[in-house]
């Protein structure tokens, strides 16, 4: 999906006024130049999980390949006012911005991977002016999709690995709040949409059945059965509970049978109201004993993941699950909280200081420094992360500590594990030379990914804790930095 097939060319003004202000700024104090080093992450969990999912990658990275002021974004910018009605900026700037050359590099999470907080999904380095001008944008991108799919995940979790068909778009937060949220959702797991142009768009598979106001556009519910099926015998999906649950059951077999005779088959009911579980148990047994085994049943209503797994300890007959506002909405977490702040900026002398910012909430102290996370795996599960100085030379044991709390350490000897760093180049001088995989490949990714993951970290009560934290070196610079900040 590219972006600028559903917007406009130029997407620069996709920021908040204090980015432009700040790099108006940095231009008039001669730093425009000056590298700067960007981190962005989260700070905890969403849904109160163990894992959260990184998406979004790839449009944020179409976003930069489109990154440019446009003739139309200048004369915009030019309009805007001071509180003594001067310009807001000066017509230099506005050429600087004309005439501005991407130089900054970027480093990202591969998408579909689980990442945990504090870890960066992404790395900008660069010349303050550019480097800060892209903070809203990236986290508009990376927050929602990393959001959902994480949703999505938790969902698919629940169902044991069955299919879901996503179809929260008339829900959905706006055009982009649809189709975002179907290409998230698929990644972390939805095996289809209903939306048709995320369909086209992102060729994820299509899905539906359909809506009550067929059955009651008839004189009976069996007649509206009748007619599509006979207008759709190979995609023939039955919603039974607009009148009786159960009587519609019946009038979905009578229907059913008639397809069999004719070579064809009733895929499935749909079940939209009421106890789920009960109907479907008696849904099942109807089916089976009219000899209609292989159709399907379809449960919906406002689901997540807590009904999903419920109606699954349940024993519910349930085959493919429809979900649609309490994951496209994310419903209990409207959003992820993603940051996306200053860890190093160069001094005049062209070497590089690391930067933190101090807080009375200690979860809001950031990790100074260019950062690198190295995972560790063995036998094919996923046993620590580690966030460290990229390019440090690390000890053969090396020490990881908990970032919320340092009395929790953890050793690992690398040469008895598997390791991989997981934030790649992405961009480099302004220039995009990451190929993005098809949305197919990265949801097959993540759903492996997720297996290495222990089953207590993916629980949804009380998740494990993952060992992730700081190699014991950078915690040690960063407490250093913070008693130094403190006393001045």
């Amino acid at each position: 999906m590219e972006l600028n097939q559903i917007y406009r060319t130029s997407l620069s003004l996709l920021t908040d006024l204090y980015q432009l202000t700040m790099a108006y700024s940095y231009w008039k104090n001669d730093m425009k130049d000056k590298k700067g080093v960007f981190h962005l992450f989260f700070r905890k969990n969403p849904f109160k999980g163990g894992y959260t999912i990184a998406c979004g990658l790839e449009q944020a990275l179409q976003y930069i390949q489109g990154f440019e002021f446009t003739d139309d974004d200048l004369r915009y910018l030019s309009t805007l006012k001071d509180s003594a009605d001067q310009p807001m900026f000066e017509q230099a700037f506005l050429s600087e911005l004309a005439n501005m050359k991407c130089k900054f590099d970027a480093w990202a999470v591969k998408e579909g991977t689980p990442v945990f907080p504090f870890q960066p999904i992404m790395r900008v380095e660069g010349p303050l002016l550019q480097t800060q001008i892209l903070e809203t944008p990236l986290l508009n991108i990376i927050n929602f999709q990393t959001l959902l799919a994480t949703k999505a995940s938790r969902i698919y979790e629940a169902t044991r690995g069955m299919p879901i068909m996503e179809f929260g778009l008339r829900r959905a937060q706006g055009i982009d709040g649809g189709l975002s949220a179907s290409r998230a959702a698929h990644i972390g797991g939805c095996s289809s949409t209903s939306n048709l142009l995320a369909g086209k768009l992102l060729e994820i598979p299509v899905s539906g059945t359909h809506a009550h106001s067929w059955v009651m556009c008839f004189d009976s519910e069996i007649e509206s059965f009748k007619a599509y099926a006979s207008a759709m015998p190979g995609n023939c999906i039955l919603l039974v509970d607009t009148y009786n649950v159960f009587q519609g059951v019946r009038n979905a077999i009578e229907v059913g049978l008639e397809l069999k005779k004719n070579g064809k088959k009733l895929l499935a009911i749909r079940l939209d109201s009421g106890d789920l579980a009960y109907q479907s148990q008696k849904a099942r047994k109807m089916l089976d004993e009219a000899g209609l085994e292989e159709t399907k049943i379809v449960a919906s209503n406002d689901l997540d993941e807590h009904l999903v797994q419920s109606l699954k300890e349940q024993q519910a007959k349930i085959d493919l699950w429809g979900i649609g506002t309490k994951l496209i909405t994310a419903y209990d977490q409207p959003a992820l909280g993603g940051v996306y702040k200053l860890s190093a900026i160069e001094k005049d002398n062209g070497e590089m200081e690391d930067t933190i910012k101090l807080s009375e909430q200690s979860i809001k102290v950031n990790i100074p420094g260019q950062q690198q996370v190295r995972r560790y795996k063995k036998d094919g599960q996923f046993v620590a992360d580690m966030i460290y100085r990229d390019g440090a030379e690390l000890e053969e044991t090396v020490e990881i500590v908990s970032i919320t709390d340092p009395h929790q350490k953890k050793l690992v000897l690398q040469k008895e594990m598997q390791y991989e760093d997981l934030l790649k180049k992405v961009v480099d001088k302004g220039s995009v030379v990451y190929d993005s995989p098809g949305v197919q490949e990265i949801r097959s990714f993540s759903l492996e990914q997720i297996k290495a993951l222990h089953p207590g970290v993916r629980r949804f009560t009380n998740p494990h804790a993952y060992p992730a934290g700081l190699d014991v070196s950078l915690y040690r610079d960063r407490e250093q930095q913070i008693d130094k900040l403190k006393k001045l």
